[in-house]
């Protein structure tokens, strides 16, 4: 165990920017997966986390994984608070939502190595190091841990020490900045995706521009999301429909790798809506919500699982929704398979498939399947593939959103009605009727060619927590715009009129307001542009101005 003295206890603030903490798993022949080491060692874990990453740190016991093999998980956090940092809130403020901090989960990144080796009483070297972090940067934290994790197996703990103090080194992640990361003689480059915002359909159905799509370029978040799905690439618009909707899915595969990744392929199918709902790239029975998720009492919760062992194939039958990846699935090729179901069947003896007797609302576009499946033929590389299939969901997604956003526009009070003397308005609320009948003129159709129920489709997503997700966060955006506009125009009110005839308690009165208003700038981050806070403190000091001596002092140093 490494001395816990002052030099490795120093202010880390930086390295938690990036990293909670880094942890050691091995095997131990009377306690099984046993945590051994935590660094920084200050960081702090319950014994239900440490319990819960054991676990999660191996693959199943029934996986057959000999070397190296990688995969991530996600843990609802139970040892540090879900008060985020002053440097998490800002990247929150600026980050796409679907990159956005859940203060209550952790990330966690593995690098598990297992091989023979005689000296040992199993005959097997088995041990895993795990990054927990609350960042989704599911590409950089797998390339950061498979450098820091094989430096680990081959010197030992002083090489994540080195890590660690590498990391503190490190910016704090901004978003829309290119990252140049120094670790080990190694330059991670990538980079972080701004805010981003679709276009917005106008009532006669003209495209407005908005900000930028997400790049399509290499970023944090990258995932080769047509390697996941290869195998099961004639269904990725019912699964586009059914990850939209919240609908419960399980992933049986036989390994950790394939099954975080696929999870994670299926979440970011609707960027750059949210996925709101809870999903775990890596599930196993040892797990404290188990007994939650198999209970056949009530209907499953929305929630996506990735899991390996062959007892869920039995327990989780009464699931909707289930994906098959079996063991010989071959990610290179493609095969034609129809949407099946049967309930008598174990699941971990069936073929490669999705198991479901959803009924989707869209048709698929089969030009995009087709250009898909050909990629043998063509010698298209999969990144291109990727790519090509990143682009179609996306472009799916914003045909989705944008008559939404649209019609969100519509639920402003207007600028003309925002008083500078009363508290700003709140946005209208919304109605799923009044939406649908806005359909005909300003609906999906205008910027796809893809037919179906769009309306059965949105109603469907109405009762869904991506819905929920979505509208409070586009409802709190647009409840700050009117917080500004109504602070922009009390910041040019004519002080002189205003106070003609105002008693001394008004007046007193309006200056609170206005003081607390301007706490609100900064506590509600509302982005009002600095002239604008400048005339507000003029307007300020006019009206204490105003007052008699006294009670001018007075309110000037309270």
């Amino acid at each position: 165990m490494m001395d816990q003295n002052d030099d490795i206890l120093h202010s880390f603030d930086k390295f938690h920017d990036w990293i909670y903490c880094i942890c050691i798993v091995t095997f131990d022949l009377e306690l099984g997966q046993a945590l051994e080491e935590v660094y920084p060692p200050n960081a702090i874990l319950t014994e239900e986390d440490k319990t819960n990453i054991c676990y999660l740190a191996f693959p199943d016991s029934n996986s057959s994984c000999m070397g190296d093999t990688q995969f991530h998980i996600r843990i609802k956090q139970c040892s540090i608070s879900s008060t985020l940092s002053q440097c998490h809130v800002a990247y929150n403020n600026t980050c796409p939502i679907f990159l956005r901090i859940n203060p209550n989960y952790l990330f966690g990144f593995v690098y598990f190595r297992q091989i023979k080796d005689q000296s040992l009483p199993r005959g097997y070297f088995q041990k895993s190091v795990i990054i927990l972090t609350r960042l989704p940067f599911i590409s950089l934290f797998t390339d950061i841990c498979s450098i820091i994790a094989p430096e680990y197996f081959d010197s030992g703990l002083k090489t994540v020490e080195a890590a660690c103090h590498e990391i503190n080194r490190w910016q704090p992640p901004k978003p829309g900045d290119t990252l140049k990361l120094a670790l080990f003689g190694n330059v991670i480059q990538s980079q972080i995706p701004r805010e981003v915002n679709i276009t917005h359909l106008t009532s006669s159905g003209v495209l407005l521009s908005g900000r930028a799509i997400p790049p399509l370029c290499s970023t944090v978040y990258d995932l080769n999301i047509f390697e996941s799905f290869s195998s099961i690439i004639y269904h990725v618009h019912v699964l586009w429909e059914l990850v939209l909707i919240g609908e419960p899915l399980v992933i049986l595969a036989p390994s950790p790798e394939l099954c975080s990744r696929l999870v994670q392929a299926l979440v970011s199918m609707i960027v750059p809506l949210m996925y709101t709902a809870d999903y775990r790239p890596y599930f196993t029975i040892h797990d404290s919500e188990f007994k939650e998720y198999m209970t056949k009492t009530r209907s499953p919760p929305t929630v996506i699982l990735g899991v390996t062992n062959p007892f869920f194939g039995k327990t989780l039958q009464h699931w909707p929704h289930i994906i098959r990846l079996a063991e010989n699935s071959n990610n290179t090729s493609i095969q034609k398979q129809k949407l099946k179901r049967n309930n008598n069947m174990t699941f971990f003896d069936a073929k490669t498939g999705v198991y479901t007797h959803y009924k989707p609302f869209l048709q698929k576009d089969k030009s995009v399947i087709k250009k898909l499946i050909k990629s043998p033929q063509v010698k298209r590389p999969s990144e291109v593939q990727t790519a090509i299939l990143k682009r179609h969901l996306l472009e799916l997604t914003q045909s989705f959103i944008i008559p939404l956003e649209r019609y969100m526009t519509t639920l402003m009070p207007l600028k003309k009605n925002i008083s500078p003397y009363k508290s700003a308005p709140h946005p209208l609320p919304f109605n799923p009727d009044d939406f649908i009948s806005s359909l005909e003129s300003a609906g999906p159709h205008l910027t796809s060619n893809i037919k179906g129920n769009w309306e059965g489709l949105y109603r469907r997503f109405f009762r869904s927590p991506n819905f929920s997700g979505w509208y409070n966060t586009r409802y709190q955006a647009m409840h700050k715009k009117l917080k500004v506009l109504q602070l922009e125009a009390l910041s040019h009110i004519n002080i002189q009129e205003w106070l003609n005839g105002k008693e001394e308690v008004e007046i007193i009165d309006m200056i609170l307001k206005i003081k607390n208003k301007i706490d609100e700038v900064d506590n509600e981050d509302l982005h009002l542009n600095e002239i604008t806070q400048i005339q507000l403190k003029n307007r300020l000091n006019d009206i204490i101005h105003s007052l008699p001596d006294d009670l001018r002092n007075i309110i000037s140093n309270s």
